[in-house]
């Protein structure tokens, strides 16, 4: 019996996510005293794996699994849960795995708890804390069902380097065309600059900026921090920023280290999104805009005045600390 975790990859390589992910599953494993067992698809080296706790690597080769299907890789997922006996699956709270792992749970008869922030505070009855209502509260709940599926919240648990020498499998589950009722049609993806889904920092603008032309200094202390571009509902709505950066309740969720939030009010909507963001610093003119009740630091200030001198003094910091 041992502790299931999918590691997601991208190109071959493994993503942060599967690293984190991989790491609280050998949490959970050590405190029910058993193993972890990772299965990775389409992935090429397997190895890095055993860095963080995995005791052995499923892998999966399929060419029909080249673009990501969510019934396809949840019947995969599940085929190695039962072929392993795992009582517990862990997933990451990515946009891929929030599509798969419902069905996973379904496969396999499971409770599946999202949003997960912590190890379970007991393993009889197995129990996890997640964030509820939009990360506006936290809930205790117990999973009575005999295989349980945890979706890892993102940045929740952070990356736990646990080396141990990772043995490897092939794994060849049953995948059918009953497991592709939809297709991929064409994948676009941008690569010339850091995503928000795996970004540590995000700087995110909203209409303060007063029109697209001002965004190249946004660009430009993304850049200098090494953080993804976001921005807000009423930016992507106007045309002036593409909508894959929209971030917020309706846009995508961010739960970086560091959130930067430049010339956006705080609508409870943007809130909602970026709650699990570790550190929030908001810019703004207006002192009374709602988003810095949620800051842990806050400038009232002109961005158009302040965000210049900001990196200014970070490429100081930058180029004296190389």
């Amino acid at each position: 019996m041992s502790v299931l975790v999918y590691a997601e990859s991208e190109n071959g390589s493994f993503k942060k996510i599967a690293q984190e992910a991989v790491s609280y599953a050998k949490g959970i494993a050590d405190a029910m005293g058993s193993t972890v067992t990772a299965i990775a698809v389409n992935a090429g080296d397997t190895s890095s794996l055993g860095n963080f706790g995995a005791s052995k690597v499923l892998e999966v080769s399929n060419d029909s699994l080249t673009n990501f299907n969510a019934e396809a890789y949840a019947d995969v997922v599940a085929q190695a849960a039962k072929a392993e006996d795992a009582k517990v699956v862990v997933l990451s709270s990515s946009a891929n795995c929030k599509f798969m792992a419902p069905l996973v749970a379904v496969n396999l008869e499971a409770g599946y708890v999202p949003n997960v922030t912590e190890l379970p505070s007991s393993t009889s009855p197995f129990t996890v804390k997640h964030s509820v209502f939009t990360n506006k509260a936290f809930s205790n709940t117990e999973i009575n069902t005999d295989v349980k599926v945890i979706g890892l919240g993102k940045n929740a648990y952070g990356i736990h380097e646990n080396a141990i020498a990772a043995s490897s499998e092939s794994f060849s589950p049953s995948v059918s065309a009953d497991d592709f009722s939809t297709k991929v049609v064409s994948v676009d993806k941008a690569t010339d600059k850091v995503t928000i889904a795996d970004a540590e920092i995000v700087v995110s603008a909203g209409r303060g900026m007063k029109g697209p032309e001002n965004w190249g200094m946004i660009e430009e202390l993304a850049e200098t921090l090494g953080a993804a571009t976001a921005c807000s509902k009423p930016v992507s709505d106007m045309g002036w920023r593409p909508h894959s950066e929209h971030v917020g309740q309706t846009g995508k969720p961010v739960a970086s280290n560091l959130y930067i939030a430049i010339g956006i009010s705080g609508a409870i909507q943007h809130l909602a999104g970026i709650n699990a963001s570790k550190v929030k610093v908001v810019i703004n003119t207006d002192a009374e805009a709602p988003f810095f009740k949620a800051a842990d630091y806050g400038i009232v200030g002109d961005a158009f005045e302040v965000v210049p001198q900001l990196i200014e003094k970070l490429k100081e910091f930058k180029a004296q600390n190389n």
